[in-house]
């Protein structure tokens, strides 16, 4: 019997996936639910298990854009599992194969040759290119208009010098749906971006003092995260309207926080969703971030652990960035960019102080979250983060971190 496997739904509104890469060979065995194949969406690269057991034949090469339900492969159940593990191959016909001669174009050189046309001229003037550098496709080597459309500027390079390789692949899906996601956001939305800085000093208190006991009594390290995450709960509640978003002519506001995380993962930047956060303490968003990052890691994140999320923080400061302008993640409308810690000289009750000092930065959407909220927002961050008893733990540090 002949199984045809379908691409089945990987999430609501995805209509269509990559081959990212065969698992295995054509030909080959396979097992029911082994993982066969990658496949990316726009949103996550997922494993394609095996419906069945049995050879596999391909219908679809690795790069191929293939609609859900279309037929990736044919599995044969009919097949016997060959003995000690040996991969049965598809018998393919040998027909005799006569080679064609090859013939080699020549073109006469002539005063022609590495002339341009007038449009190619243009073509290449606007694109400040040297017609030396351009090999003519047209009669006797003229540069054609079509050879000057598609000639692409070398960043001062000379392409035709020996030694200098230029490489050239395809934008993953799900790299190429960021990007027009990206391009999106600076299109369609008044983004703007407020600035602060963060004293550390208490939370590295914090930690130094309990943060053996913490991964001790919870299996889970007390980082960063936790803080953070926890004062956007926070400074959400004190300011909604940065918790909601535009649809249409309609302002959605939500009750609960779902916090997006930027994580980098083998496929790229994934954002994974921390769901009902104003719900968790610090062992459950440690517990949560940790679970997502390995996830997101090991490549088995799910389209639903990385959808719906109402606000996103991202933390640039684990590559040394110092201070930047993150891009909305849309259709949120303000994400929170965590930076490096670098101890700085402070005014401090009117001394000068060495601190441990974090820049953070607020993009927001301009068309629903006024400066007053924005900067308030961000004050109310920086509030609970550098005073964490009060804010974020109740003044009881021990039953806060269930010590």
């Amino acid at each position: 019997m002949i199984l045809e496997m379908k691409v089945p739904s990987p999430g609501e509104s995805i209509t269509e996936v990559e081959i990212a890469e065969w698992l295995v060979q054509e030909g080959d065995y396979v097992e029911k639910d082994q993982a066969i194949a990658e496949v990316d969406s726009d949103k996550a690269t997922l494993e394609l298990p095996a419906e069945a057991s049995g050879t596999i034949t391909f219908k679809a090469e690795v790069g191929d854009a293939v609609e859900v339900g279309a037929i990736v492969c044919l599995i044969d159940t009919s097949a016997t599992k060959p003995e000690g593990g040996d991969v049965p191959k598809v018998a393919a016909p040998t027909p005799e194969v006569v080679a064609a001669p090859k013939v080699e174009a020549v073109a006469n050189t002539t005063y022609a040759t590495g002339s341009a046309s007038p449009a190619a001229k243009k073509i290449l003037s606007e694109k400040g290119l040297d017609s030396t550098t351009i090999v003519g496709t047209g009669k006797d080597g003229r540069i054609t208009k079509e050879d000057a459309v598609k000639a692409v500027p070398a960043m001062g390079q000379p392409t035709n010098v020996e030694g200098r390789g230029v490489s050239r692949s395809k934008l993953s899906m799900l790299r190429r749906k960021v990007a027009e996601r990206l391009v999106a956001v600076k299109n369609e939305t008044a983004m703007l971006t407020t600035f602060n800085e963060v004293d550390m000093s208490p939370i590295f208190e914090l930690r130094k003092q309990y943060k053996e006991t913490f991964k001790e009594k919870h299996g889970v390290g007390l980082g960063f995260m936790s803080f953070f995450t926890l004062a956007v709960v926070r400074a959400l509640k004190l300011f909604p309207s940065v918790n909601s978003m535009i649809d249409g002519k309609e302002m959605i506001s939500y009750d609960f926080c779902d916090i997006s995380i930027a994580v980098s993962g083998p496929k790229g930047l994934m954002v994974p969703v921390i769901r009902n956060a104003e719900d968790l303490s610090f062992r459950g968003v440690e517990s949560e971030v940790k679970r997502l990052a390995i996830l997101a890691r090991d490549g088995h994140i799910t389209v639903d652990e990385m959808t719906g999320g109402t606000f996103t923080i991202t933390n640039g400061g684990v590559f040394g960035s110092m201070l930047s302008t993150p891009i909305i993640n849309p259709p949120q409308s303000a994400i929170l960019g965590m930076h490096n810690i670098v101890e700085r000289p402070v005014a401090i009750d009117g001394k000068v102080e060495i601190r441990p000092i974090m820049y953070v930065a607020l993009s927001y959407d301009h068309r629903i979250i006024d400066g007053r909220e924005s900067v308030g927002f961000l004050v109310a961050v920086k509030e609970a983060l550098e005073n964490p008893q009060e804010f974020l733990m109740n003044e009881d540090v021990i039953k806060a971190l269930e010590l």
